[in-house]
C-alpha cells in the first residue's frame, strides 16, 4: 500500500513529530511505501493566488476554482501544487496529521487542502463528488493531538460529538472528493499527559497502523441515496454524524 502523510506542526521536538516518526517507521516496517509532506519544513505556501497557475483562463479577475479546473486538464499548476497532487493521486491512503486548532487544522494545512484538492482533480463537473469524487477508491484518516479530554467530545460534551466537530474534514473534504474515511486517531489531553501516557499513545498508534489496510470505513451516503432535490430519499435511514431527518434531534 502507498501511504501519503501530510504533517503540520511548527515544533520539530513536538509529540506530533514523535507520532509522525513512529508512524513512518511502523508503516515501512509492514512493507508499505510512505511519502511525507512536512508542510512547515517545506515552508509550504498556504495562500491561494493567481500565481498558482502557469497560464490563466481569466487573467483579468481571478476565479480560483475555474482556474484550477483548467490547470487540472492541462497540468498547468505551479510545481509546488503539481508535486502534491501527484503524491495524492499516487497514494492508496492519505493521513492528515496535525494538532487540533480551533476545531480544525492549522492554517498551513488548510492552505494545502485549498490548493491541492483542486477543481477538476478532487471534484468537479459531471457529478464528480462523494462516491464519484476524483479520489474514489482511496482511503483517508485524521490523526491529531488535542488538549481536550475525551469526555469533552462526547454527544453531550462541552465541545460536541467528535465526528460532528470533524464533519467539515471527514465529510466535507475527504468524503466530497471520494475518499473513504477511516476512524480518526486521537492523542487526547497532551498538555496533561505524562511520559508514560505519551508512550502509550505512540504504541497504540503503531498497533493500529499495523492493521490499517484491513479496517472498515466509516458509514456514508452515496449520491444514489439522495433525491434530485438533494434530500435523503424517504426510505433511507440517516447513518452519519451530520445527517438527520427534519424535526429529529437524534
Amino acid at each position: 500500500m502507498k501511504v501519503l502523510i501530510v504533517f503540520a506542526h511548527p515544533e520539530p521536538k513536538s509529540f506530533g513529530r514523535a507520532l509522525l516518526d513512529r508512524s513512518v517507521e511502523t508503516l515501512r516496517g509492514c512493507g508499505h511505501a510512505v511519502a511525507v509532506s512536512d508542510l512547515y519544513a517545506m515552508r509550504f505556501n498556504p495562500i491561494a493566488a493567481g500565481e498558482d497557475f502557469i497560464e490563466r483562463r481569466f487573467p483579468d479577475a481571478l476565479q480560483y476554482d475555474r482556474e484550477q479546473k483548467q490547470a487540472s486538464q492541462r497540468r498547468t499548476f505551479t510545481s509546488d501544487i503539481q508535486t502534491e497532487i501527484d503524491k495524492l493521486q499516487a497514494c492508496d491512503l492519505l493521513i492528515l496529521q496535525f494538532p487540533l486548532w480551533w476545531f480544525s487544522v492549522p492554517a498551513i494545512m488548510k492552505g494545502w487542502i485549498d490548493r491541492v484538492f483542486a477543481n477538476g482533480t478532487a471534484y468537479g463537473a459531471g457529478g464528480m463528488r462523494f462516491d464519484q469524487g476524483g479520489f474514489k477508491g482511496k482511503k483517508a484518516m485524521l490523526a491529531f493531538t488535542t488538549g481536550c479530554f475525551p469526555d469533552m467530545m462526547e454527544p453531550d460534551g462541552l465541545l460536541g460529538q467528535r465526528d460532528v466537530v470533524l464533519w467539515h474534514l471527514q465529510h466535507g473534504t475527504f468524503g466530497y472528493s471520494g475518499l473513504q474515511v477511516l476512524q480518526p486517531f486521537v492523542g487526547w489531553s497532551l498538555q496533561y499527559s505524562d511520559e508514560a501516557q505519551r508512550h502509550t499513545y505512540l504504541d497504540a498508534y503503531a498497533e493500529r497502523l499495523r492493521g490499517i489496510e484491513h479496517e472498515a470505513v466509516m458509514p456514508t451516503h452515496p449520491l444514489a441515496d439522495f433525491t434530485p432535490a438533494w434530500r435523503l430519499k424517504p426510505e433511507i435511514a440517516p447513518r452519519t454524524a451530520g445527517h438527520r431527518r427534519p424535526g429529529h434531534s437524534t
